[in-house]
């Protein structure tokens, strides 16, 4: 395998988000852990490595994109990973159990969908939710007042 120094790499040093695909544009496929972040060295999916350098962590949605020095973008893309299909009469009851937990969430009109998590997983099927396991992009909601995730979060109202 081929090092390549990190003065080879081109940097991104800010984002775009839900941009439109270009001529150039390349794409990167990550998981949800992997698009939280700040520095990083990554890959494209075609191989090309980078150095993302941003200000501060940021949560990268599918859509966003990493801009390069120069100009072009590589464009965000969620990896399929392992989730939960999570069906229930009474959804709005089951969304407040997760959201409780602060657990990542993407909302559909008929479903909710979380990252595997056995003992929350046990908890729903106490609660009469129907779970169904599949391989699919994770995409969930943002965190509170539409600011990125929920870690570390401050509850102070000052």
């Amino acid at each position: 395998m081929i090092q390549v120094s990190d003065t080879m790499l081109l940097n991104a040093t800010h984002i775009h988000r839900d941009v439109v695909r270009r001529d150039g544009d390349m794409l990167i496929t990550l998981d949800f852990e992997a698009r939280f972040l700040r520095r990083k060295r990554l890959m494209t999916d075609c191989g090309n490595g980078f150095m993302v350098d941003l200000v501060e962590t940021v949560s990268l949605d599918a859509g966003d994109a990493f801009v390069l020095e120069d100009g072009r973008q590589i464009i965000i893309q969620a990896k399929i990973e392992a989730v939960v299909e999570i069906r229930h009469e009474a959804i709005a009851k089951i969304a407040w159990h997760i959201g409780n937990r602060h657990t990542p969430c993407e909302i559909r009109p008929d479903h909710l969908i979380i990252r595997c998590d056995h003992v929350l997983e046990d908890l729903l099927i106490r609660l009469g939710a129907n779970l169904v396991k599949v391989m699919a992009p994770f995409n969930p909601e943002g965190g509170a007042y539409g600011i990125g995730r929920t870690h570390g979060h401050d509850h102070s109202h000052s």
